[in-house]
């Protein structure tokens, strides 16, 4: 059984998200399971990093939809700057769409908005007791992942940047826009473009589009 937080403790939790009203949600489930909280709030990106720099934290509640910022590249630059920092990762998207992807890039849990109700709680102590959140569901996944040697959706095969690239390939990025948000050349997304058109066997970008469409990982 992961331990408790003792009553003596104040959780220092910053919430990034940017809808006003889901932060109060998330803090009013909290406050029902934790006795002393201290409370931080981030509505994109820009303020999550600054915040983080202002003070420290016992962990980071992150949406992974962000209007400045993918979550996921948050996520990524805040496990640069604090590797310590445990990171839940709170997301509309099913587990199955973005949960490997976002363990991959460093994070300690992840949570469906849908399921938050009833499993915030859960999430964040086993997140502070044993360093980890996996539903019941995600935990067989992954193993019978690795009892068959591979990963069960095409899409969870792709490399962080195949990833990035596909997600902003779809939601109709230019090449050009999409270098420019990654930090890479114009050249690189076209690679990395065709590889994933490769490895996904589709014939082309509407093709791709329909797959990310199809699977919701836009």
């Amino acid at each position: 059984m992961p331990k408790k937080p003792q009553k003596s403790d104040t959780l220092r939790i910053l919430i990034t998200e940017d809808h006003a009203s889901t932060r109060l949600g998330i803090k009013q489930i909290l406050k029902e399971g934790f006795p002393l909280l201290r409370f931080g709030e981030a509505g994109d990106a820009a303020e999550t990093l600054t915040r983080l720099d202002q003070q420290q934290w016992d962990l980071l509640i992150l949406d992974i939809s962000l209007p400045d910022r993918s979550g996921l590249e948050v996520l990524r630059e805040v496990k640069r700057r604090q590797a310590q920092l445990p990171v839940l990762v709170y997301s509309a998207h099913r587990e199955e769409e973005f949960a490997l992807h976002t363990l991959r890039a460093g994070a300690a849990g992840y949570l469906t908005k849908e399921r938050a109700p009833e499993e915030l709680c859960q999430a964040v102590r086993q997140i502070l007791g044993s360093g980890t959140y996996l539903s019941r569901a995600m935990s067989q996944r992954l193993l019978g992942m690795r009892q068959q040697g591979g990963t069960s959706l095409p899409h969870e095969a792709l490399s962080r940047r195949e990833f990035q690239v596909l997600r902003l390939v779809a939601e109709g990025k230019s090449g050009k826009a999409a270098a420019e948000e990654l930090g890479l050349s114009e050249k690189t997304i076209s690679t990395y473009r065709v590889r994933v058109l490769k490895k996904l066997q589709l014939g082309s970008t509407a093709e791709l589009v329909q797959y990310a469409v199809r699977e919701r990982l836009i």
